[in-house]
């Protein structure tokens, strides 16, 4: 085990987790960069995040050109799409994404293609600290196992393991992820500290040291699993009210006036891990025997709310007399969350799907997509939307551009009507519903 200023960093997976984390390391340690992808490399090579996680200034004033010059100072950010680079490292940190299957199977193929890969480089005295979400005992049951037989090494002699989960909050540009407390663990107790020490150097919110690697990784996944659970109840409270004519908004509003009450609100639960997290641990549980039903239903509310609400659509536009065939839906958002250009499992795709069975013409305007050949539906541009109006206009995502649209202008008249599941509209509106 190296000291702390000897330490190298790799990264392996430049995203919305690796880039940031990048950047931080590389204040104050030599930090290698990889990903798989070119584009990607090549990207941030010219300076730009794509993801708009990380200011342009910022890779620009961290990174290092080439790896000679990265080899002779004492910090900096070098960026590479080369494998062979990253045999310079000795500390090494995978971030790359943990999805399920078109089963909700957990799919760890690509942390197993990255444990791997650093196993070709791994060296006496080595740390690997995964940051991936995944379920309990993953790291050392699916990942250490890999290591060890590639490398040759010994582990917990040789070479050594943590686990460190990310909280990235895509979008945030208060919560980065310097100000976000951050949970170690390790495979011994002399790397733990050693691993903890690493991340309070750069962490301004500080460390939580967890007593064991599994601990760190059932941590992780039932943060995201907990809020899961707690929209699910907020989405089934929505179907419940709208069946009795109340505002469900008013309702929490009214409820939220209790100390204790946890303010959630309905909606859409998509995205790369509130959406998929809980099947992690499910899975788990499956496998040791006890059938976690709260977890799967929660799941399963969630999902239906793509279909639920461009059911509610179209029942509004029968009511006021909008011919299906002949209606044109606005949908306002495809991102998986507000103020970022992720689509990753955002669930405005289903609803699409939905609109589209019923053979409407089904509209997207969303300022954080700049590919608009990328998908099988019309993605306005701003000048379009500008000169368009709408039977319907549901607004799905809460970008802040959208607080600022002229809606009186873009509906075509005064059957026309707004949905609005983000509870941004005022509810003073005419023809406003709300989920």
């Amino acid at each position: 085990m190296k000291n702390l200023y000897s330490t190298r960093i790799g990264i392996i997976g430049l995203g919305y987790v690796g880039l940031p984390l990048a950047i931080e390391f590389a204040k104050k340690y030599k930090t290698i960069g990889y990903d798989i992808n070119s584009n990607r490399v090549n990207e941030l090579k010219d300076n730009i995040d794509s993801t708009n996680e990380v200011e342009n200034h910022e890779i620009k004033s961290n990174q290092i050109s080439d790896l000679k010059s990265f080899i002779a100072i004492k910090n900096g950010f070098f960026i590479t799409s080369s494998e062979k680079d990253l045999e310079e490292c000795n500390f090494y940190i995978v971030t790359v994404p943990t999805p399920v299957n078109s089963e909700n199977k957990p799919d760890i193929s690509l942390l197993k293609n990255a444990s791997k890969l650093v196993a070709n480089f791994l060296k006496k005295g080595d740390i690997v600290v995964y940051e991936s979400t995944v379920y309990p005992g993953a790291t050392e049951e699916d990942c250490v196992p890999i290591l060890s037989k590639i490398s040759g090494l010994v582990f917990n002699k040789d070479f050594f393991v943590g686990y460190s989960p990310e909280r990235i909050n895509p979008g945030d540009k208060l919560r980065t992820v310097s100000k976000i407390l951050k949970i170690t663990s390790a495979s011994t107790n002399k790397s733990a500290d050693f691993i903890n020490e690493i991340y309070s150097s750069i962490i301004d919110a500080g460390t939580y040291k967890a007593s064991s690697i599994k601990v760190a990784e059932a941590a992780k996944v039932i943060e995201n699993t907990q809020r899961d659970i707690n929209i699910a109840f907020i989405n089934e409270l929505a179907k419940i009210f709208n069946l009795l004519e109340i505002d469900t908004n008013e309702v929490l509003d009214a409820a939220s006036t209790k100390w204790n009450f946890l303010d959630f609100r309905p909606g859409l639960v998509g995205g790369h891990c509130i959406g998929v997290d809980p099947f992690y641990l499910a899975q788990k549980a499956i496998q040791a025997g006890y059938n976690p039903r709260m977890i799967l239903a929660g799941r399963k509310i969630n999902d239906s709310m793509s279909h639920y609400v461009s059911s509610k659509v179209i029942k509004i536009m029968s009511k006021r007399n909008i011919v299906t065939e002949r209606a044109d839906v606005l949908i306002l958002g495809l991102t998986f969350k507000e103020n970022c250009p992720d689509t990753r499992n955002s669930k405005i795709f289903d609803m699409i799907f939905s609109l589209k069975k019923s053979s409407v013409n089904v509209f997207v305007y969303d300022p954080y997509i700049d590919d608009f050949n990328k998908f099988d539906f019309k993605i306005l541009h701003k000048h379009e939307l500008d000169k368009m109006k709408f039977d319907s206009v549901i607004l799905a995502v809460g970008h802040n551009e959208f607080i600022r649209l002229d809606y009186d202008k873009i509906l075509k008249n005064n059957n026309s009507f707004i949905f609005d599941i983000k509870n941004f509209v005022d509810s003073k509106f005419k023809n406003l519903y709300k989920l």
